[in-house]
């Protein structure tokens, strides 16, 4: 990796250390894995979950982009969580409060234990859920394709930002910030009773 996309190179000072990096990616669901195919840009929205020093992903068998990025094609990972909106007193000094990170690497086939990995991502998804149903079957995780991503010194950059707006010109202008955050409504039963625990744990937040 070059040492262009080993730093910030603007505004440095809002640079992430691991520990901002690990609890963004324990936050956030979603994720983009980019890459190029017959070269043109290639990236797909993905549930993801990090374990330990790893990202683990999951795909069918049958996505012909995740096949290219198994065999060992260059990949970045990038996640975003929205925090605040920073209304200032101009519309060049509007920002956002915010966390970021990209992760650079080669993504590797899980072929020891992928069901362990896929029940790390599920359980990330919603917590305790993978004790409450049966296991994956052979044709299941046959029929996925697990890969992770590892997480090594200086192939990732995070990045946040936090607090008000700056000084604005006008003293009597309002100036602040309107705070972001996720919420889960109620779940909505398709069939069943009662919603199991782990449902109830997420939906109570």
């Amino acid at each position: 990796m070059t040492a262009e996309l080993d730093r910030l190179h603007r505004k440095p000072e809002r640079g992430g250390d691991r520990a901002v990096l690990d609890a963004l990616l324990d936050e956030v669901m979603v994720g983009t894995l980019s890459t190029v195919v017959d070269g043109l840009p290639w990236s797909v929205p993905m549930l993801f979950a990090r374990d330990g020093d790893r990202i683990v992903l999951h795909g069918s068998t049958g996505a012909g982009a995740l096949r290219h990025v198994a065999e060992g094609a260059s990949v970045t990972f990038t996640v975003f969580a929205l925090e605040g909106i920073v209304v200032a007193d101009s519309l060049f000094d509007h920002s956002a409060n915010y966390r970021s990170a990209v992760v650079r690497g080669t993504l590797e086939p899980v072929r020891d234990d992928a069901a362990s990995a896929l029940n790390v991502l599920s359980d990330k998804l919603i917590p305790g859920r993978v004790t409450e149903v049966r296991g994956h079957t052979r044709k299941e995780v046959a029929a996925t394709t697990t890969l992770v991503l590892p997480i090594l010194d200086g192939q990732w950059i995070a990045k946040a930002r936090s607090g008000p707006p700056g000084a604005p010109e006008d003293a009597s202008a309002w100036t602040g910030v309107v705070p972001v955050r996720t919420v889960y409504d109620p779940p909505i039963t398709a069939t069943g009773d009662t919603p199991p625990e782990s449902v109830r744990r997420l939906a109570r937040g």
